[in-house]
């Protein structure tokens, strides 16, 4: 896992620092129960494995936060927000929210894949 060797700066170097740390704590919790498809017929001490595994669980991560990305425009539009609050929030122009995210502003209520159970209620 990945120490941090000084204080974090303030602010978005900050959130930054601590997503990283967040994730890669993640990662090393899951790694364990992920078995890349071909490692079977690879030695037990093969140099690939550690590595292949930590990707294979990042890019599920990174499809997860694409989804939950998109869930949260969703619910931020529903909310009242619009694209410039959106695309702030983003990191994202008004506009480079709108191509990520078009039709937001049309009025539907956000939908959960089915593997999420996620209450509208507070």
């Amino acid at each position: 896992m990945l120490e941090a060797d000084v204080t974090p700066p303030p602010g978005e170097e900050r959130l930054a620092l601590l997503a990283v740390q967040a994730v890669d704590e993640l990662v090393g919790g899951l790694e364990p129960h992920v078995a890349y498809p071909s490692e079977a017929n690879w030695h037990p001490d093969d140099a690939r494995r550690p590595a292949l595994r930590r990707l294979r669980v990042l890019t599920h991560l990174q499809n997860a936060v694409k989804e939950l990305e998109s869930i949260a425009a969703r619910e931020a539009a529903a909310a009242g927000a619009g694209y410039p609050q959106i695309g702030e929030a983003a990191h994202l122009s008004r506009q480079g929210a709108r191509r990520r995210w078009p039709g937001l502003m049309n009025g539907s209520t956000p939908s959960y894949p089915s593997f999420l159970s996620r209450s509208t209620e507070p």
